[in-house]
């Protein structure tokens, strides 16, 4: 599809963020944010955005930290990658005072949007849908560690948390989308498969 490539700057770090567009055939006040998941892109989104496209809605795929166009070379999780999608509100919202918002994430994006949901929001953003998110970042990398390689949460997921607290400026724990939905006031629609391989099944009810 025809899109169109956006760049503005980070409000809260040093950085240039990057997004595509997707326009409608007729023109929308809707704007949909389809965020990615953990290793994808927003290329890697294309039937989520084909699908919004064919109903009519402008769509726009950020690019998350360490992932497709960012700048950033480290993932953070969805953590710092809330305040960029804040920041992407922010930017149509300016542009689009009557806009509204429905942000649709997956996976790691999920996370991103229940962890953006929990921050003050424009009225502008009307519901969200959480696609298999996890709970928090510590216990997807505690499920990761335990389950798929057999080891213990100390010391390696302590150190490892410390460590990303000195070079990303937060801790595994409190990178929470439980804690962020919270504060919530988005109306979000909660999905989950039981098959999921990444994501457990189990953290759909804790969310």
């Amino acid at each position: 599809m025809p899109k169109e490539s956006l760049v503005i700057k980070s409000t809260n770090f040093d950085k240039i963020l990057h997004a595509n567009l997707i326009l409608p055939e007729k023109e929308s006040n809707i704007f949909v944010f389809v965020i990615h998941g953990y290793t994808s892109s927003p290329r890697g989104m294309g039937v989520y955005v084909k699908h919004y496209h064919e109903m009519g809605y402008n769509v726009l795929t950020p690019s998350l930290n360490g992932h497709a166009e960012s700048e950033s070379s480290r993932i953070t999780m969805g953590w710092k990658d809330r305040l960029d999608v804040i920041d992407w509100i922010n930017f149509i919202v300016e542009n689009n005072p009557n806009v509204k918002i429905l942000i649709h994430g997956v996976s790691m994006g999920a996370a991103t949007t229940m962890m953006a949901t929990g921050e003050a929001l424009p009225d502008n953003v009307k519901v969200a849908v959480a696609d298999c998110g996890f709970t928090s970042v510590w216990d997807i990398f505690s499920n990761k560690i335990t389950n798929s390689f057999k080891m213990h949460e100390f010391p390696m997921l302590y150190s490892a948390s410390t460590v990303n607290k000195l070079y990303s400026g937060f801790n595994f724990k409190e990178a929470s989308s439980v804690e962020q939905l919270k504060k919530s006031k988005t109306p979000t629609i909660f999905l989950h498969g039981e098959n999921d391989k990444f994501v457990p099944y189990e953290m759909l009810d804790k969310v």
